[in-house]
């Protein structure tokens, strides 16, 4: 009863008008930032904090603008993700992976409100979650430590060589490039430069907007010219904007799944929706992909990081209001908007300043619902981008994706990096290596390297503590089935087609 009535009052925040015409504001913001290449919720979060602080908002108003713009990028990455095969974010690579095949199948309208629609059930779920289990997850939380985030990373990796079911020695060779990569720049704990070439530019390491214009976008645009020159492959436009009922039928259980476990990965501080989108399209798969068809335009491979994505993305919420440790690198600024009102998040936030804690949460209910209202009549003007002409929409993506990249360090060497890691990329996709697993291995590969130093540490050494819990075990083994169970299953096709043909 206590929660209702809490609910009932943070509904009556929300619901304010100058609120509730913040929200709005904030979320068409966010799906604009979101969309665009390389900038991505942070970003957008922190350009807006400054201004919300100056603009003298009330606390409760400035997070709910923030929480706003957080939501809607995680709804706008996906846009260019599945028209551009650009992702807007780390989050949203597992949804290119089947996104942009329904964009080249004329099915790019689809493709985005069944995304928007699973991006607002995740959402909902998880915002249902935080009302309801917030205490009790962030205890769950709380048991997580180094050694078990360590087995975290090793099991969405393990998931990341499941994402090719054709090809995972190149999903591996992939990952590993991946994570040399990641180890370019100083290192934190020695103060040595690794991997540098003795560049100065490279000293911070290889930023991750570099990185994923340069593997995306660039050598997207190189093969859409080879296929244009070749005139095969061409993205097409289609005269059906929104999904189907049997559609929806389709991908139903799969978004319900992807949204408990994304809630699920979101709530422990620094895992995010990367790993929750990777681990559930890979769950998706194994579970639904009897025909073979995903990474070939599948639409539950839509449907299922979209709503993992964006049910992380709110239930990183959860440690930062219940412990005051941010859950993602979003709501870490978030933290920092708070410090500026001299509000400190944790346990005793509930009591002290419940109209905040809980007008944020009818928030998120309220900032769900704009967003499914903006996002699907709008999904006729986003697939407007199929129809420009390619003399007009190369050099229009070259000049965005150089924007946000030169923004990065105000460099030149980082124009280059991009062009350099483009081309590599292009030849790297020429040859059938998937750059989702690339990507993925560069974003984890930092928490994945301090978390086992600091396991270690912890242990003076002792690789024990890597099995030590009953949470690292049973990801250890759940790992382990993840690399075995495909396989195995591949063979005993195998086996079966060579009898076939036998006979």
């Amino acid at each position: 009863m206590d929660t209702l009535q809490h609910l009932v009052l943070g509904f009556g925040v929300a619901l304010s008008p100058t609120n509730l015409l913040i929200a709005a504001m904030g979320c068409f913001i966010g799906t604009i930032v979101g969309l665009l290449p390389g900038l991505g919720p942070i970003n957008g979060v922190a350009i807006l904090m400054p201004l919300a602080f100056a603009m003298k908002l009330p606390p409760e108003t400035s997070l709910i603008l923030l929480a706003a713009v957080y939501i809607g990028c995680e709804y706008g990455g996906r846009i260019s993700s599945i028209l551009l095969n650009v992702p807007g974010d780390a989050g949203a690579i597992m949804t290119a992976l089947d996104g942009y095949p329904m964009a080249r199948k004329g099915l790019g309208g689809v493709a985005l409100s069944i995304s928007a629609w699973s991006s607002f059930v995740g959402s909902l779920v998880a915002t249902i979650g935080i009302v309801l289990m917030a205490p009790l997850l962030a205890s769950w939380a709380l048991s997580f430590g180094p050694a078990e985030y360590f087995a975290l990373m090793c099991f969405a990796f393990a998931c990341i060589a499941g994402l090719m079911g054709d090809a995972p020695v190149k999903a591996g060779l992939a990952a590993l490039i991946g994570l040399s990569m990641s180890c370019v720049g100083l290192d934190s704990n020695s103060g040595v430069y690794r991997f540098t070439g003795g560049d100065i530019h490279l000293s911070d390491g290889i930023q991750f907007v570099v990185v994923v214009i340069g593997v995306f976008s660039i050598s997207e645009l190189l093969l859409m010219l080879q296929q244009h020159h070749s005139n095969a492959g061409m993205v097409t436009q289609t005269g059906r904007m929104l999904f189907n009922w049997l559609e929806l039928k389709a991908t139903w259980w799969g978004t319900l799944r992807s949204s408990v476990v994304g809630f699920a990965v979101g709530v422990l501080p620094g895992a995010g929706a990367t790993i929750a989108s990777a681990m559930t399209y890979s769950m998706e798969k194994s579970l639904t992909d009897t025909e073979g068809t995903f990474g070939q335009g599948d639409i539950r491979g839509v449907a299922a990081p979209e709503a993992a994505n964006n049910s992380a993305a709110t239930g990183s919420f959860v440690p930062m209001l219940t412990l005051g440790v941010p859950g993602s690198g979003t709501t870490a600024v978030m933290v920092g908007a708070l410090s500026l009102y001299n509000i400190t998040p944790g346990p005793a936030l509930f009591t002290q300043q419940p109209d905040l804690v809980w007008g944020l949460i009818a928030s998120l209910f309220l900032a769900n619902v704009i967003l499914l209202v903006l996002n699907i009549p709008l999904v006729g003007v986003f697939t407007k981008v199929l129809s420009v002409p390619n003399w007009l929409l190369v050099p229009g993506i070259v000049a965005v994706s150089s924007v946000g990249v030169y923004a990065v360090h105000a460099t030149t060497f980082d124009l280059v990096l991009m062009t350099v890691l483009g081309f590599a990329a292009y030849l790297l996709r020429k040859q059938g290596i998937p750059m989702a697993p690339l990507i993925l291995g560069f974003v984890l590969g930092d928490m994945m390297e301090q978390n086992l130093r600091r396991a270690l540490s912890i242990s003076n050494g002792d690789a024990g503590i890597l099995v030590g819990s009953p949470i690292s075990v049973g990801l250890w083994v759940a790992a382990a089935l993840m690399l075995v169970v495909p396989l195995g299953l591949r063979l005993l096709a195998g086996r079966r087609g060579t009898g076939v043909a036998a006979v």
